[in-house]
C-alpha cells in the first residue's frame, strides 16, 4: 500500500494529513506513466496539479522564435499546476517528462472539492504559496549578499540533469539569462569569471562545458 499513496505522502500539501485522510486523497488523484519527452501539461490543456512520485519534469516556455527556455526541474515530492486549479489561464508553460515518470494528477474541480473538505489544506497551501512568494522576493536579497553565482549553478545543473551532457547550450541569451536570474548582464557575466576561475566550467559564448558537477551543486 505504500506505493499507492508515494504522491501523497511527497508532497508537504498533503503529508501532513492523517493516514486515512490521505488515502481520501490519493482516492481523487489519478496515477499515470509518462514516457521519457512525453507531455504533461500543455498550453491550453486540462487544469490539473501534476505531482511527481518518480522520476523528474522539466517545466519551461518558448520564446518569441520558439527556442525552449528551460525554467525549472521538478522532481519527486514537487508539483506543478496549482496556479490552473485556482483559475488561472495557462497561457505559456509546458511540462514534459525528463525520464520515465510517475506522476499523480488531481484535477481542478477534485483539488477544490479538497479544499472544502480539508480547510486545513487551505491554510497549508497559502503557506506553501507565501514561501514561493518569499523565494522571489530573496532574488533581491541575493544581490546584495552577492549570491547570483547560487542562482546560476542551480540554474546550471537543471539544464544538465535536462541534458544529460556536460555540453550546454544556454537556451536564452546571456541578457535575456541574466533578468531570469534577476541581476545584470555585467553581474551575470562576472559570475560566469568567477565560476571559470574556480574550475567549475568553461565558456564560449553560449556553449558551457561543465567541469565540476559536485561543485556546483554544493555552492
Amino acid at each position: 500500500m505504500k506505493a499507492e499513496h508515494l504522491c501523497v505522502t511527497l508532497v508537504p500539501l498533503f503529508n501532513h494529513l492523517d493516514l486515512e485522510n490521505q488515502r481520501l486523497v490519493n482516492q481523487v488523484a489519478t496515477h499515470k506513466s509518462f514516457e521519457k519527452g512525453e507531455q504533461i501539461m500543455v498550453p491550453g490543456g486540462p487544469e490539473h496539479l501534476a505531482i511527481v512520485a518518480k522520476g523528474a519534469m522539466k517545466v519551461y516556455q518558448l520564446s518569441v522564435n520558439g527556442k525552449e527556455q528551460l525554467l525549472r526541474v521538478v522532481e519527486p515530492g514537487g508539483y506543478e499546476g496549482e496556479n490552473t486549479i485556482f483559475g488561472a489561464v495557462n497561457e505559456n508553460l509546458f511540462v514534459e517528462a525528463l525520464q520515465k515518470s510517475e506522476i499523480c494528477m488531481i484535477n481542478k474541480q477534485d483539488f477544490q472539492d479538497l479544499l472544502v473538505s480539508f480547510p486545513q489544506l487551505s491554510l497549508k497551501l497559502l503557506t506553501l504559496t507565501a514561501s514561493k512568494v518569499t523565494s522571489l522576493e530573496q532574488q533581491s536579497q541575493f544581490l546584495v549578499m552577492e549570491r547570483i553565482e547560487e542562482r546560476l549553478a542551480n540554474y546550471l545543473v537543471d539544464l544538465y540533469k535536462v541534458s544529460n551532457s556536460l555540453q550546454l547550450t544556454l537556451p536564452m541569451k546571456k541578457k535575456e539569462l541574466a533578468a531570469f536570474l534577476g541581476t545584470t548582464p555585467e553581474t551575470l557575466s562576472r559570475k560566469f569569471k568567477f565560476l571559470s576561475d574556480e574550475g567549475y566550467l568553461t565558456v564560449n559564448r553560449n556553449q558551457i562545458e561543465l567541469l565540476d558537477v559536485e561543485s556546483l551543486e554544493e555552492i
